[in-house]
């Protein structure tokens, strides 16, 4: 069997992450002199606590590459092969940490992705990724088909302020709006490892609308869209998102997933997304 490796910025879930055994990389966290590993000594409620009462923004680094060793040294010797599906490499220095450790294991059947993306698609992608390793493809078979799903993935998302993705520098082509920022309601996307302005929206209300219609225009509606709604602290407008969604596509059970701390840093609470996968190729 493949083991699949993953990283607390997917969100998966605690009872997926049990019920499969998958190994996953805690980011760390640090709000002022405190540091946590995100997943294991601080979780959601808590560190949207600590973030809305601290007087600095929380920033985070990436996991060092002994948390890697530490995993890679109880499954190489398996003789089994292990897929690391990770965050984009330009956001994060999670590809790096793992390619560092990986330098301990010559000759291992150890494969590293770098999915260019954050969050609900890299979530998607490592759930997938179970299940045909459970069902016994090889660890090629589920690379290759990794990489044929990346170009129809596609991630839009609002955000309350423009000042955290500015504050933390991975505001992107955001950069044009933020003279304007108060006249416009943007939605953002995450394209090639970058955030960049989908569109200009002037309310929050129409802003959500054009949400629904990227989705509806854009989904696989052939079973192979996997949707997701993500929320940062926004739970009721996320759940609302979801059922008017599902209602449009005829889908009863779309997932809700809360941002994790390590994305919610740069983006900021409120955040609202999708996170879905066209059937065909988009052109360039």
């Amino acid at each position: 069997m493949v083991h699949i490796i993953a990283d607390t910025t997917s969100g998966l879930t605690e009872e997926f992450v049990r019920e499969h055994n998958i190994p996953v990389i805690p980011q760390v966290i640090n709000i002022g002199e405190e540091s946590y590993l995100e997943g294991v000594n601080i979780d959601i409620p808590t560190f949207m606590q600590k973030m809305k009462a601290s007087k600095v923004l929380p920033k985070t680094s990436a996991p060092p590459p002994e948390l890697f060793v530490e995993v890679f040294k109880t499954l190489i010797p398996t003789g089994e092969p292990i897929i690391c599906i990770l965050p984009s490499a330009v956001v994060s220095g999670t590809v790096r940490s793992a390619t560092v450790a990986l330098k301990d294991f010559p000759g291992a059947d150890v494969r590293i992705i770098d999915t260019g993306f954050i969050s609900g698609p890299v979530r998607t992608l490592i759930e997938l990724a179970v299940a045909w390793s459970e069902a016994g493809e090889s660890a090629a078979s589920i690379q290759r088909r990794i990489y044929d799903m990346l170009p129809r993935c596609h991630l839009y998302f609002l955000v309350t302020t423009l000042k955290y993705l500015a504050m933390g520098g991975r505001i992107g082509g955001a950069a044009a709006l933020m003279g304007s920022v108060l006249k416009v309601k943007p939605v953002l996307t995450f394209n090639n490892s970058r955030i960049d302005v989908c569109e200009k929206i002037r309310t929050q209300k129409r802003a959500v609308e054009r949400l629904k219609s990227l989705v509806m225009e854009q989904i696989a509606q052939n079973g192979e869209g996997y949707l997701k709604v993500l929320h940062a602290g926004v739970p009721e407008q996320g759940q609302a998102l979801a059922d008017e969604l599902g209602e449009k596509l005829g889908i009863s059970d779309i997932p809700i997933m809360n941002v994790p701390p390590a994305v919610v840093i740069h983006g900021g609470p409120g955040i609202l997304g999708v996170a879905f996968f066209e059937k065909e190729t988009p052109l360039s």
